[in-house]
């Protein structure tokens, strides 16, 4: 199964309230944080909607 890394590149100041609770839900908290998640139709449609805060990699295992 594919794995992406994803990492916060953004701080959550200003960030509106929706958006906000998906960066959270992804487990990010601090700038530069990142996470494995598996690659899946549900972590897709986080990242596109908070595309412009993070940087996604995908990992080759």
């Amino acid at each position: 199964m594919k794995k992406l890394k994803i990492t916060l590149t953004r701080s959550l100041i200003g960030v509106h309230g929706k958006n906000k609770e998906i960066i959270k839900s992804l487990g990010l908290r601090k700038i530069n944080q990142a996470v494995i998640k598996t690659d899946n139709p549900a972590i897709r449609g986080m990242i596109e909607k908070i595309r412009q805060y993070i940087k996604v990699e995908e990992v080759v295992s």
